[in-house]
């Protein structure tokens, strides 16, 4: 292969990497760009679990065998049956530089010890069950750490790996580590950004993208949509009489709450909006099992032993309230519907639009002027 190529290969590799929007992503590119850098047929990506004491296969890609799938939910195999790689598994390599790649055959190795027979018979049966002629181990090094390790193998009858592809699947694999380093600091800044420091929640960013993705889903699938809305009581007069370490300790305590409540619901986010403003937001599940949730969370939070409960509003398209057009009218009757709690110092969730004895009744004529109430709402929300 001429240098020109593998130069180009690399690149591409590189920047499909670095293209990619997710770690599932970026896995399955740089399994693809190897594949395609060393002509084989076959190319696999997978992680040490130092833990669990196995390899994990994150992604298959290429001409792939009946029992192999792109991204296998579970596919491993334990680490006792590659004595050689559990050798340098638990070393460190300073600057990133770990061992080289090696090549195994369908054939299997000549003259070997009985502990590398043994080492390479497990790669052997696999290669000849798949139909496959040889293929190229490189270990993958990162924060000078044994991480994984990049597999690439050839078809039966197509030339075998040689030392020139070794030294070049070394260096895929260093590649590969810089692209998995990149992808964990942008995943991480991700999270960051979506992420309140405090409880370890969402945060209002994060909500006001997941609602604008649900609402979409209720005006083309009918989806569910429903938002609670909560004030933690109390916050203030811990602040000013305990300090705000112990406030803090509260939110964090109501955090695990809402927590604990929004896990009554599959998929639904539990958020904290800011001061002592957290939000729930479920996609699906009924508007009564919402409300049961919240309930639940009202009669927690009346619990803890700092604070005076919670103040919670619910607005529901499940329930009455008329067509919801935009994120900032669900707001609107959720914020609505929870300041109506807070004046009624309810200790049960107010619902915008039911009527009934048990159901406390919030319509738009109940939702307080733009004031002081909407602002506190709305602040720092974009509103779509």
């Amino acid at each position: 292969m001429g240098e020109d190529r593998r130069l180009r290969t690399v690149v591409a590799l590189a920047q499909g990497m670095a293209a990619a929007p997710a770690s599932r992503d970026a896995y399955r590119a740089a399994a693809l760009g190897a594949r395609d850098a060393l002509a084989g047929s076959f190319a696999a990506l997978s992680v040490w679990e130092r833990g669990r004491g196995c390899l994990r296969v994150l992604v298959n890609v290429g001409a792939r065998a009946e029992d192999e799938e792109e991204f296998p939910e579970d596919e491993t195999y334990p680490v006792h049956e590659f004595p050689e790689i559990t050798e340098f598994l638990h070393e460190r390599w300073a600057g990133g530089v770990g061992p080289s790649a090696w090549v195994e055959t369908a054939g299997g190795p000549e003259g070997a010890s009985a502990a590398r027979a043994g080492y390479c018979h497990q790669r052997v049966a696999a290669l000849r069950r798949r139909g496959r002629g040889c293929c190229v181990v490189a270990p993958v090094v990162l924060h000078g750490r044994a991480w994984g390790e990049l597999y690439v193998a050839r078809r039966v009858g197509a030339a075998v790996f040689d030392r020139e592809d070794t030294d070049f699947a070394t260096v895929l694999a260093s590649v590969v580590a810089a692209g998995i380093a990149q992808t964990e600091r942008l995943e991480e800044a991700r999270r960051l950004a979506f992420t309140d420091a405090l409880t370890g929640l969402a945060n209002r960013r994060a909500v006001d993208m997941r609602l604008d993705e649900a609402l979409d889903r209720h005006r083309a699938e009918g989806a569910v949509v429903s938002l609670v809305v909560c004030d933690l009581n109390g916050l203030k007069r811990v602040n000013d009489t305990r300090g705000h370490a112990v406030g803090d300790r509260l939110l964090e305590r109501f955090g695990s709450v809402l927590s604990l409540c929004g896990a009554m619901l599959p998929g639904t986010l539990a958020a904290r909006l800011g001061g002592d403003e957290f939000c729930l937001l479920a996609v699906g599940p009924p508007g009564d099992e919402v409300v049961r949730a919240a309930d639940e969370l009202c009669r927690r939070a009346a619990e803890l032993e700092l604070g005076d409960g919670v103040a919670c509003g619910v607005a529901s398209t499940d329930d009455p309230i008329g067509p919801v057009r935009s994120a900032r009218r669900l707001f609107r009757l959720a914020d609505a519907a929870q300041y109506r709690a807070k004046a009624l110092r309810a200790g049960k969730p107010v619902v915008a639009g039911r009527e009934g004895a048990d159901d406390p009744v919030v319509r738009l004529a109940d939702a307080p002027p733009p004031g002081a109430a909407e602002r506190r709402a709305f602040r720092g929300r974009r509103v779509p």
